[in-house]
């Protein structure tokens, strides 16, 4: 086929003032100007995207505060999002400004398992995370129990899950069509019954169940709150009963000292040597019960203060504790649903529906935006992880001098 030749094109010549680009990427009909640009906005979110996890293996490493098991999937989340953006989204960009796949059929297999592998796991780690999360909530002896060792094995089997969906099509569990030297394409397996699989292991499964199981954590959370809140009304109301009760026997027995039990009430003597007058003595326990009334509603509209303050406080944690919970939800949902819808029906509807490939390199990198959100939703809310961020920002944790 002569490729000079207008009429037998491969691709669709844009006829505008811009010269198509004649570069090494050859067989493209984009201007250069697209791919410049194209180059310099996905090369800046691949570079935001290591150094954001860098930061966070690298916090987790060095602050003595985040050794705690707990804070192992984050570490192994970061590794995951870090080789998605090592691994995969270079070859992406050489993808999204070259129409035709003009790499070796082996390097393309390598590319899309890297691909399956990375982003799987890093779907599983929110999964993991977030039962770690449900179970530190409502069991106690998780939190005890909670070592290394369990979070280590949680680990490794994220990882052995993610092998195991992207592993089948290296043993020929995809089309013959799917051969990048014949259609010039690198895709991942188009196999129908990979398709579900991998689509159902990689993403609606684990949807499921981190939907699930962070309902559940808001509804637990709201309960704890809302039940910590009802034992203070409770204490805070056996508090005013006792306080109440204590000054209703203080007035009781000190009106029967004034009747019966108190000589030197009922006959006090006055400065003069003479006793004082029963009336005057009524007078002034009348005098002490009103003071002690007066400061029982100063105590009371105090305590109401507080009991104000408190609910307001523990409204913000109620609404802080669901937002956060939606803010990761919706951020996985959003980058990465789109990306799977497609790639359920795409093979199933073949080429009797043409989706642009604008589109499907918008929802592609959709889904590797999350890798880039991941350090920042899982550390924007923890204070240590911020602090840390600070030190390495500012050379706080370079290596001490040596004595000499």
């Amino acid at each position: 086929m002569d490729l000079d030749d207008d009429n037998n094109s491969m691709f669709p010549i844009d006829n505008s003032t811009e010269e198509p680009f004649s570069g090494p990427w050859h067989l493209t009909p984009f201007s250069e100007r697209h791919l410049i640009s194209t180059s310099v906005v996905l090369g800046l979110m691949i570079l935001l995207t290591i150094i954001g996890n860098v930061f966070v293996i690298a916090a987790v490493i060095l602050e003595k505060s985040l050794h705690n098991v707990a804070n192992y999937l984050i570490l192994s989340l970061a590794v995951a999002d870090l080789m998605v953006a090592v691994l995969v989204m270079p070859i992406s960009v050489i993808t999204e400004i070259s129409t035709v796949w003009f790499l070796h059929a082996e390097i393309c297999d390598l590319w899309t398992s890297f691909d399956v592998v990375c982003c799987t796991a890093s779907i599983l780690h929110l999964v993991a995370i977030a039962m770690d999360r449900y179970w530190a909530i409502t069991s106690i002896d998780y939190m005890r129990n909670r070592s290394a060792k369990r979070i280590m094995l949680m680990i490794v089997l994220v990882w052995a899950v993610a092998l195991c969906v992207s592993i089948p099509p290296l043993f020929g569990w995809k089309k013959e069509s799917d051969d990048p030297d014949r259609t010039g394409q690198c895709m991942i397996s188009q196999d129908l019954g990979y398709t579900v699989f991998s689509t159902a292991c990689a993403f609606y499964v684990p949807m499921t169940f981190m939907i699930g199981i962070y309902i559940r954590i808001w509804q637990v959370t709201r309960s704890i709150i809302r039940k910590d809140k009802f034992g203070k009304k409770k204490k805070e109301k056996r508090r005013k009963e006792e306080v109440t009760k204590t000054s209703k026997v203080e007035y009781s027995i000190v009106s029967n000292c004034n009747g019966n039990q108190s000589p030197k009430i009922n006959g006090r003597k006055t400065e003069n040597g003479n006793s004082a007058a029963p009336d005057e003595e009524h007078s002034s326990t009348a005098n002490s019960d009103e003071t002690k009334t007066t400061m029982l509603d100063k105590n009371a509209d105090t305590a109401l203060h507080f009991q104000k303050q408190r609910e307001k406080i523990e409204l913000r944690r109620e609404r802080k504790a669901a937002r956060t919970l939606a803010i990761i939800t919706g951020a996985f949902m959003l980058c990465w649903l789109p990306f799977f819808i497609v790639a359920l029906i795409g093979p199933f509807l073949g080429d009797s529906v043409d989706i642009p490939l604008l589109f499907r390199s918008f929802i592609l990198w959709l889904g590797y935006f999350n890798s880039l959100l991941n350090p920042i939703i899982y550390t924007i809310f923890s204070p240590e992880f911020r602090m840390a961020f600070s030190k390495i920002l500012f050379g706080k944790y370079s290596r001490k001098k040596r004595p000499r």
